[in-house]
């Protein structure tokens, strides 16, 4: 299928790596322009030069930085000349008791995972409807649908961000613009910082980083854990030109892990 979007420009967030990286490579293979961010210079560097070799014909960006401060904000919508695709992304808080976390713990996840994205919606969903077209993905969490209990500053703060999407999706004056604002779920993916957590978890039970996966891929339907790249072709999808009808959704890739009907 022609997903319709050759030559748009898209600013994906921490595409560096992991699920905002699937993201890039999927609308990279789709003919879409991209500006990536990420912090760690050489990484994002080493990335975008692979990015430029899936397809010639785009241009790609790469500017480090943390897209959580109004500076790196600033530097990904400059180096995008105009943001027609937004996949907003951000590493996750970590893990924890509620007990141990003070204000700046909270504040710093809210920043990240509830306030950058609204900034970057705000700076760009105007001018997509002035366009007639535009899409954003919000990657948040399979956490907002079925919450896990040592996640509270994740389930917090992109339940927050789910809630905003909620109504400023079903804005006439962006719907009614070709303009859609759909958020993404994860579930369990093989990415580096669920390796980091099974790490973590392998050294606290004294069980090994391949045992705590198997027991947790046997615990999802599909028997395994996703692959970035089928949560972009997802996310690119949902940037289509035949996505124009969906928006205000959470689309929840787990394997079949949630167990509920809604």
């Amino acid at each position: 299928m022609d997903l319709g979007i050759a030559g748009k420009w898209a600013l994906v967030c921490a595409a560096s790596k992991g699920l905002g990286r699937g993201c890039a490579e999927a609308l990279v293979r789709e003919g879409v322009n991209v500006v990536i961010t990420a912090r760690g210079a050489e990484t994002l560097e080493a990335t975008a030069r692979e990015l430029r070799a899936l397809n010639a014909a785009v241009t790609v960006h790469a500017v480090a930085g943390d897209i959580a401060t109004a500076d790196g904000r600033a530097a990904a919508l400059a180096a995008c000349p105009q943001v027609d695709i937004l996949v907003n992304n951000a590493g996750g808080p970590p893990p924890g008791d509620f007990r141990d976390w003070d204000r700046a713990a909270w504040i710093a996840a809210i920043d990240a995972n509830m306030l950058t994205p609204i900034e970057l919606m705000k700076a760009t969903v105007d001018k997509m409807a002035e366009r007639g077209f535009g899409r954003v993905v919000n990657i948040t969490s399979g956490a907002v649908k079925a919450p896990l209990e040592n996640l509270g500053l994740s389930n917090g703060a992109r339940s927050g961000l789910t809630g905003f999407v909620a109504g400023l999706a079903r804005q006439s004056r962006l719907a009614s613009r070709n303009v859609t604002i759909n958020n993404l779920l994860p579930g369990f993916f093989d990415t580096d910082r669920i390796r980091k957590t099974m790490q973590a978890a392998a050294e606290k039970s004294g069980k090994s980083v391949q045992e705590l996966t198997a027991t947790r891929a046997k615990a999802i339907p599909a028997q395994r854990l996703g692959i970035a790249g089928e949560f972009g072709d997802v996310c690119a999808f949902l940037c289509s030109a035949q996505a124009g009808y969906l928006t205000g959704q959470n689309i929840l890739l787990d394997g079949g892990a949630y167990p509920g009907t809604f």
